[in-house]
């Protein structure tokens, strides 16, 4: 509590060197000039591949709170590629992210991803390693004259999800108890193995 009373101010730091302490942002408009030209210089260098980089898959968020979010990931799985008919090698030189850690978790994403590498796929044009001999896949001469730079993302990611609107819970739905159902799967996860165990004794015994 502050202290009452017309009594003197215990150690007082009024004669403090404000200029050295402050921090400023005069900076900041210059900064954004510069990060806008390294942009600009990045897009020339990297020219004719795609500003926004390499394709990324598409991957939920973690946790119940952002699952119906979707999101870009690292880097494709091996078995997205291996379905899509793309070599894990060929995939980082055409630009695809590889992920060799990630796993597919449900079918949906698989085919959501193995989706998006062939309309990729559909949609790459690939130079030819010399020119005016091009390979099976390659653009011809008359293809590359048509080349633009893509300026914003690749394949651009739409979350399509829509919350159920509010509405009168049915009669079933009202019985119905989580809490009682969530512990019944706990205690058949728990004691699969040991029920499995007594079904393959009590077969041996029958024969």
């Amino acid at each position: 509590m502050a202290p009452k009373g017309r009594n003197i101010l215990p150690n007082s730091h009024f004669h403090k060197d404000w200029k050295r302490m402050v921090k400023t942002w005069f900076n900041q408009p210059m900064r954004k000039k510069r990060r806008q030209n390294a942009r600009a210089q990045k897009a020339i260098d990297i020219a004719p591949r795609p500003v926004g980089g390499m394709l990324r898959p598409v991957v939920r968020c973690p946790t119940q709170k952002y699952n119906t979010k979707l999101r870009s990931g690292r880097g494709f799985t091996l078995e997205e590629l291996k379905s899509a008919g793309i070599n894990k090698k060929v995939a980082r030189s055409i630009g695809i992210s590889v992920d060799v850690r990630r796993r597919n978790m449900s079918m949906e994403s698989l085919q959501q991803n193995v989706q998006r590498l062939k309309q990729y796929k559909s949609k790459l044009i690939l130079f030819p390693r010399k020119e005016g001999n091009p390979k099976k896949g390659e653009a011809t001469a008359e293809e590359l004259k048509l080349v633009k730079q893509l300026t914003g993302p690749i394949l651009p990611i739409t979350n399509t999800f829509k919350p159920e609107k509010a509405r009168v819970p049915s009669a079933d739905e009202r019985k119905h108890n989580a809490f009682i159902t969530l512990r019944q799967a706990r205690v058949n996860a728990k004691l699969f193995g040991m029920r499995e165990k007594k079904r393959k004794e009590a077969e041996e015994k029958d024969k």
